[in-house]
């Protein structure tokens, strides 16, 4: 049995004419585990900038530097030229083979060029070794 239309009107009208007491969302406490990891998008892309902004190639009598992303700024500079290679590795460093370079030269006009968190970083400090041995015979 449905009520007459008249009835359902004022029912209607009433539910209407009421003030709203209470609105109820979703805590926040709800997304928690969203809202702690979604900082992790920004290191990601951090991470991308940063390891695709610098470039260092070894060749034969050479070390080319290219820095930057969007803007690039290049140098290159003798392997005749350096005149010490220093390795910076901290303890994470050391488990992972991860650590910084710095090339200090003649070459450059603040006689230093850093690579940091370079793979193998003894490896290169060798090869530079190595290649600085054999142009200087």
């Amino acid at each position: 049995m449905t009520p007459p239309p008249a009835t359902q009107a004022k029912a209607v009208a009433a539910v209407g004419a009421q003030s709203v007491l209470l609105e109820v969302r979703p805590s926040w406490w709800t997304f928690g585990w969203h809202l702690l990891f979604s900082w992790l998008l920004v290191p990601l892309l951090i991470a991308l900038y940063r390891r695709h902004s610098f470039v260092m190639r070894i060749y034969t009598d050479r070390v080319s530097i290219e820095e930057g992303f969007f803007t690039k700024e290049s140098s290159e500079f003798f392997i005749k030229d350096i005149r010490s290679i220093d390795v910076r590795q901290g303890v994470w460093g050391r488990m992972v083979g991860v650590g910084d370079v710095t090339i200090s030269t003649a070459a450059t006009v603040d006689a230093a060029e850093e690579a940091h968190g370079v793979p193998q970083p003894n490896r290169i400090k060798d090869l530079l070794i190595a290649q600085r041995q054999q142009s200087t015979t």
